[in-house]
């Protein structure tokens, strides 16, 4: 049986890697599947609990379909601290896919780049790399006044979920950006300390080891205090990955070093040797491939240890900072009681797709673990 045909008969790494599918082709076109700008701030309309549906003319009592009507909020009453709904019945607004609504560009990438070079003033530029392809279609939205907040709308009275989908491109993205740092280096190392043994090997594991014992959190809080505050939520981002990526490569690298120090005695290692093959070229062309197994399995892991690391940053304030989205900084509302209580609805969704996505890499990767395990694979003829 194939590692492929062994991985399909697992329904909980397929479930797994459907809600994974899900969530990174809804992030990837955030723009299109996200109904409104999130940045975008509505009159009156702070603190909304999800729009409510309905399907007969609340005026007429006809039969018109889903819709929903232009809603917005009082203020607060001094006496009961509630805040008065106020909903127009006059002006139903149809829901429909595929609509018109909030200009975007799509892909548009900028990157802060050094203008100079001092850890004290440090100079960045955003510079627009690629303008993004304009549109202005959404995949489902409202025709008329009304807007449909599904789970209804922050403080600053913007579309909590446009908020989660935009958010979730920094919380998904910056797992896979980290795995690419940190596994080839991990690898490589491993690799180079594992092939030569000797005075290399003790040298690379020894600084392995130093390593290992920098707790990545402890070390971006206190490059939080060093730092100046009026960092952008990009440069935050790019320090986030950079510093995670940096203590993080050392286990796999202790890893494929044991494993490399068991196939370098091997024939096809011996036999590249005599055909005069440069060590370099063996470690990476010949050695490298074999651990492919493990490093497959160990990136699925590790994904979700970056994602909670940036949730766990901007849930105390070091990471992605508003108005800027991320399911870290949106879940950092929970540290207010009222809003806890009052508005749970700002809480619970980027808590649960946090989970739920921690919980889908892990149950892909135990699939993938029994799916490549050698001892259970069989070949046919």
């Amino acid at each position: 049986m194939t590692w492929w045909q062994k991985l399909r008969k697992n329904s909980l790494a397929q479930v797994g890697a459907l809600i994974l599918l899900v969530f990174y082709l809804t992030v990837f076109l955030a723009e299109f599947t996200a109904p409104y700008d999130p940045y975008f701030s509505a009159p009156s309309a702070s603190l909304l609990p999800p729009t409510e549906v309905f399907w007969r003319n609340q005026t007429t009592g006809g039969f018109i379909g889903p819709h929903v009507y232009p809603t917005t909020q009082g203020p607060v009453s001094i006496e009961t601290g509630d805040r008065e709904v106020f909903v127009d019945f006059a002006q139903p607004s149809p829901i429909r896919l595929f609509v018109q609504g909030d200009e975007y560009r799509w892909l548009r990438v900028m990157l802060p780049l050094p203008t100079q070079f001092s850890l004290s003033e440090p100079g960045f530029q955003e510079v627009e790399l690629f303008p993004g392809i304009p549109g202005n279609i959404h995949l489902f939205g409202t025709v008329g006044s009304g807007r449909w907040h599904i789970l209804g709308t922050d403080e600053q009275a913007r579309d909590q979920l446009s908020r989660l989908i935009h958010g979730g491109r920094i919380s998904l993205s910056i797992g896979l950006i980290g795995i690419a740092l940190t596994f080839p280096l991990g690898m490589l190392v491993g690799g180079i300390a594992g092939y030569f043994g000797g005075w290399i090997d003790a040298v690379l594991m020894r600084l392995v080891e130093v390593i290992m014992t920098i707790p990545d959190i402890f070390l971006l809080v206190a490059l939080a205090a060093v730092l100046p505050a009026t960092l952008s939520s990009t440069q935050r981002f790019l320090l986030i990955i950079l510093i995670t990526s940096f203590v993080r490569w050392t286990g796999l690298a202790r890893v494929v070093r044991g494993q490399v120090l068991s196939l370098k005695s091997q024939t096809f290692v011996t036999a590249s040797q005599a055909m005069g093959g440069q060590s370099i070229y063996i470690i990476v062309r010949h050695i490298l491939p074999q651990t492919a197994t493990y490093v497959i399995i160990s990136a699925t892991l590790a994904v979700p240890s970056f994602i909670v690391a940036e949730a766990v940053l901007s849930l105390i304030g070091l990471g992605i900072q508003q108005p800027d989205p991320s399911w870290g900084n949106m879940l950092s509302l929970a540290s207010n009681a009222s809003i806890l209580v009052l508005n749970p609805w700002l809480i619970w969704p980027p808590a649960i797709l946090i989970v739920l996505t921690v919980l889908s890499f892990n149950l892909l990767g135990d699939g993938l673990r029994d799916a490549l395990d050698p001892r259970s694979l069989q070949t046919y003829d």
